[in-house]
């Protein structure tokens, strides 16, 4: 069948589709129906079944025989270590460290907090959580004390388990400090705390709450899984809220055990034994998803990257990975993808690995433009797919499906529907708008399996966010179109569709014309306020290394690129030339902290950046176009 054919029947009956998807999955008791409407708009997946999460990873590929096989591959430029883990290994230990949960009296239903760097541990942590019932909640491992306080209260965690220290390309983070700040500043108070000490840095231990992780783990059993239900959380994912205070997505146990299974053969056609590599991280969605769980799940053996893709050592670090451990199918950010191209704009580093079994490149995590899915698929020689999600998803929403069929392949676009989510775009009233014609990406309930159920402890905020724009359909945030084949298009966040003048414009469509320029390495356009037209876009360009051509002319070629091929009604006449954009360590560029650097207004820098020197980079270079302007 056809993805679009597989698409309707999921729509049309969920009940078949995710059943049949479901047997793939070793269940402890059966469910008593596949999707249970009958509590709209809080739809569950496989009501009445139980299973456990962790035994699905693990152990269950240990009893048919493949015990031997590699489960997990740490590699660590930044310490230079590298270390293997067969199902067999990884079960032992992940049972072992839920012992030492245990042990600390944590149960079913306890949330633990997860404040740990790339290292294996922190995937044991987590499978671990899985294995006794556990709600984990992984916090990116060297986020401000004050963020991780917010998400101590949010979570209520009985035992947060940590590193004594994160490394980054020519820095240490010491995570004890952070933590014990954190700590300080919540109002709720963890019982325990679990530091595996790190030899780059050896923290002291508080008397009577920490514990050394290796000590323990010496002295404990292993233990068997628990069931759990499969509408029982897995975990809680915090994800950044207008309020300031982050959102707790919630994912459940069985519909996202059954898609995450589902997603490795179909969304990327990778086979049991093979190895994926998502180069991520485990505290954001992408690293819960396809560091950890979809890769184990299906039997593949996933790999835990502790380095960056330039600067550990050069813009050759992801093709060495690839090569040394056999890779079949790669996931990361287009932001890494920007950053090689920029060290590196002629591919020299990638003809020095052969790469043989490495058949596919997935970009997500933020808009990819055309020019860098191009450049990667010309000088790589492999299909580049762009797929399109969200950490409320947990999997992809719009994909070309390689294990369903390879559509062909249209730059700047996700492709079509994954199979489980009926997509519309909708005008402000809610009614379908044509094809071509940009509006408010939407998903018509109910959400599949794997998506969040709710936010922890909070349905009000759930059906605030995400339902209550328009009756019956979850409000993605992002605002494209769809094409005369059912490509979806995903532009730009919904705030950055910019009224010029009366006119709808897509910040993205011009930001696509500028990076295909040659000079350009990346850029952001934004929307800024305007006293005649309302607003103006704004754009920000960091070039290609090397480039020693004049900025000005530059500057020229890309007004009169844009005014070609967006038209004039764009009004795009203002850039200028930046060393780098804010963004934040997961790659997203903070196009709100420049728009409000512009416009004068209260500058909220958030907790995720990668590095605040570029939000003075930022501030001087508006200041030289004369930004913040007098409005009238």
């Amino acid at each position: 069948m056809t993805q679009k054919q597989l698409v309707e029947q999921s729509i049309n009956d969920p009940d078949q589709f995710w059943g049949e998807a479901a047997r793939q999955i070793s269940w402890t008791r059966q469910y008593d129906k596949v999707l249970d409407d009958s509590n709209k708009p809080f739809y569950r997946w496989f009501t009445g079944g139980e299973l456990n999460t962790c035994y699905n990873a693990l152990d269950v590929h240990v009893e048919n025989g493949r015990g031997d096989q590699l489960a997990l591959i740490y590699d660590s430029p930044v310490t230079q270590t590298k270390k293997q883990f067969t199902y067999s290994e990884l079960t032992d230990y992940t049972a072992r460290f839920a012992g030492v949960l245990q042990g600390l009296g944590v149960g079913k239903g306890d949330r633990v907090i997860i404040y740990m760097p790339m290292i294996p541990e922190a995937v044991v942590a987590m499978l671990a959580c899985a294995r006794i019932g556990v709600v984990h909640s992984v916090v990116f491992g060297g986020f401000a004390g004050e963020e991780l306080a917010k998400r101590i209260d949010d979570a209520k965690p009985k035992l947060v388990v940590s590193a004594s220290c994160g490394i980054e390309v020519n820095r240490l983070i010491e995570y004890k400090p952070l933590l014990d700040e954190a700590i300080r500043l919540s109002s709720h108070k963890p019982q325990s705390c679990v530091i595996y000490q790190r030899p780059q840095s050896i923290c002291e231990l508080i008397e009577g709450r920490d514990h050394e992780w290796q000590t323990l783990c010496d002295q404990s059993e292993p233990v068997a899984p628990v069931a759990v239900k499969a509408t029982d959380p897995l975990y809680i994912l915090y994800t950044s809220g207008t309020t300031g205070m982050p959102k707790g997505v919630v994912r459940d146990n069985g519909g996202h055990a059954v898609v995450m299974k589902w997603t490795m053969k179909n969304v990327y056609n990778v086979e049991p034994g093979e190895v994926f590599w998502a180069a991520s991280d485990v505290g954001w969605i992408v690293g819960h998803s396809y560091i950890v769980y979809s890769p184990l799940i299906s039997g593949c053996t996933t790999i835990v990257y502790e380095g960056k893709p330039v600067g550990t050592p050069d813009a050759g670090a992801f093709w060495r990975v690839i090569d040394e451990y056999n890779v079949s199918v790669m996931f990361t950010a287009p932001t890494a993808i920007r950053a090689i191209k920029r060290e590196d704009p002629q591919g020299e580093q990638i003809q020095k690995y052969p790469m043989k079994n490495f058949r596919a490149l997935f970009l997500a995590g933020e808009r990819c433009d055309p020019d860098t899915l191009d450049w990667s698929a010309k000088l790589l020689n492999v299909p580049v797919i762009d797929h399109w999600w969200q950490t409320e998803t947990s999997w992809a929403i719009a994909a070309n499906c390689l294990g369903i069929e390879q559509l062909p392949v249209k730059s700047g676009s996700p492709t079509q529907a994954v199979p489980g989510y009926h997509i519309k775009v909708l005008d402000e009233e809610g009614n379908s708008k044509p094809k071509g014609e940009l509006g408010a990406i939407s998903i018509k309930l109910p959400l599949p399996p794997g998506c969040l159920p709710t936010l922890w402890q909070n349905d009000e905020r759930f059906i605030d966010s995400y339902l209550s724009r328009y009756e019956g359909y979850y409000l993605t945030g992002d605002a494209g179109y769809l094409d005369e084949d059912d490509y979806l298009w995903v532009m730009s966040r919904i705030d950055d569709v910019i009224n010029v003048a009366g006119h709808r414009l897509s910040t993205g469509r011009m930001e696509e014309c500028i990076a295909e320029h040659v000079d350009v390495a990346e850029c952001a356009v934004c929307g800024v306020t305007d006293s005649l037209k309302g607003q103006l876009p704004l754009g920000l360009i960091v070039l290609k290394s090397g480039v020693d051509k004049d900025h000005q002319q530059i500057v020229a070629e890309l007004i009169q690129q844009v005014r070609e091929k967006v038209g004039a009604v764009a009004a795009f006449k203002q850039a200028v030339v930046v060393s780098k954009l804010p963004k934040t360590r997961s790659g997203k560029v903070l196009r709100a902290t420049i728009r409000s650097i512009a416009d004068g207004t209260e500058v909220k820098i958030p907790p995720t950046i990668d590095d605040i020197s570029a939000i003075d980079v930022v501030t001087e270079a508006l200041s030289s176009l004369g930004y913040p302007k007098q409005q009238d």
